[in-house]
């Protein structure tokens, strides 16, 4: 039996430094790389309980680094977006990026096949473009205690990209780490459902719809939701307390 095509592509963009023009180590070694191999699993298993054939694609780096105005990973992420369509036609893509990952996915956003982003604990520098997210769903995750990237920045950013014509939503991870470990089943679960919605191929959560849907003057802080009150309007439960 000849295989259906894809009628959608998530493209996974792992982390990386702030600089340094070597390559990736290769493998088990590449730890940021690693790291998104519980996300990639996910949403395959999510993909295999829905009538939708989803493509999954990793974003291979040249370069470990960010490296300043040559913005390396951005580079990349075109040429991955490039022949992902070659491969799979003109499908709605969403990026998934993680910290370095995920301020190239915001940056790539502006490419034609790209219907949102999914950005977790992501690194976004307060000078960052985002007239090229018009027009896309955005949707942040970010630890309050992270102190490898600002929570504060991601939250700005939902501002901005609002104002630029962007549906945009952030999701705050008490007790959560950059690395994502603390709370690992949660971070892949909201995850998978939000990359899942947004492709259209499951239904986003309520509070998070209701967030994308706010107007460009809403305020930051009306577009920010805590995971554990968002878990429980999905659930039916009473709120966690802080």
């Amino acid at each position: 039996m000849a295989q259906r095509p894809p009628s959608a592509a998530v493209l996974v963009l792992h982390g990386g430094r702030e600089s340094g023009t070597g390559p990736p180590p290769p493998g088990p070694l590449n730890l940021p790389g690693l790291r998104m191999r519980p996300f990639v699993r996910a949403i395959g298993r999510a993909d295999r309980g829905s009538a939708d054939d989803v493509l999954v694609r990793q974003v291979r780096y040249a370069h470990r680094g960010w490296n300043g105005p040559r913005a390396d990973p951005l580079h990349d992420a075109l040429a991955a977006l490039d022949a992902l369509g070659e491969e799979a036609g003109h499908v709605p893509v969403v990026l998934l990026g993680h910290s370095m990952g995920a301020r190239a996915a915001l940056c790539a956003a502006g490419h034609p096949l790209v219907r949102g982003v999914v950005g977790l604990a992501p690194w976004c520098p307060p000078g960052d473009p985002v007239s090229q997210l018009a027009g896309r769903d955005v949707v942040l995750v970010h630890s309050s205690r992270d102190r490898m990237t600002s929570p504060q920045a991601s939250q700005s950013l939902t501002a901005r990209a609002r104002r630029a014509g962007a549906r945009t939503c952030m999701v705050t991870v008490r007790g959560g780490d950059h690395a994502m470990i603390r709370r690992a089943p949660a971070w892949h679960r909201l995850t998978t459902a939000l990359v899942s919605g947004l492709l259209g191929s499951g239904s986003l959560p309520g509070p998070v719809r209701a967030a994308l849907d706010l107007p460009p003057t809403a305020e930051a802080t009306e577009g920010t939701l805590d995971l554990d009150r968002l878990r429980a309007a999905m659930e039916g439960a009473a709120p966690a307390k802080p």
